[in-house]
């Protein structure tokens, strides 16, 4: 986390948390909530706030994916999976350019869609890497055990849509 962070949250303990307002999506792509839209997101082409949001992105115990914001926990609503991981040209890394290391295990869903476990978390499989990821393992990924998208949130600890606590 940085220091500036770490600093603010030492001063304002107590800054009330954000919902609703920060998503990833399928394609690990950070997207921001159009002031005044309820639904509308868009996304954030700024490469310092995409680079600050990765640097301080984290869980909690409950398995809900924040961004901590000065003081202030900004939760994260997935698409499908805290994590997107892209094969890269020395192995398998995060959204946020980390290297996610060998995955413990893998699954597919029943779109097609291939998940990874990392020591960090779940993590969705880039789809525009499926076919050069399956090349790089020599099969056809059809005989991983599947596990629903519905499914994955629950078997893995992670919470798709946080919410305040009521």
């Amino acid at each position: 986390m940085d220091e500036g962070v770490l600093r603010a949250l030492a001063r304002w303990p107590d800054v009330a948390d954000v919902y609703g307002w920060l998503v990833l999506d399928r394609r690990g792509e950070w997207r921001l909530r159009v002031e005044g839209a309820r639904t509308a997101f868009e996304h954030i082409g700024n490469r310092a706030l995409r680079d600050f949001i990765c640097r301080n992105y984290a869980a909690d115990a409950r398995g809900r994916w924040y961004f901590q914001n000065g003081p202030q926990k900004v939760f994260v609503r997935l698409e499908y999976a805290p994590l997107v991981v892209r094969l890269e040209a020395t192995g398998l890394a995060d959204h946020c350019g980390r290297a996610f290391g060998e995955p413990r295990g893998m699954w597919q869903d029943e779109e097609g869609s291939v998940l990874l476990l990392g020591d960090r978390g779940l993590g969705l499989l880039d789809d525009r890497d499926l076919a050069a990821f399956s090349s790089r393992r020599g099969d056809d990924l059809l005989g991983l055990p599947v596990v629903t998208r519905a499914a994955a949130p629950g078997r893995f600890g992670y919470d798709r849509d946080p919410r305040p606590e009521t």
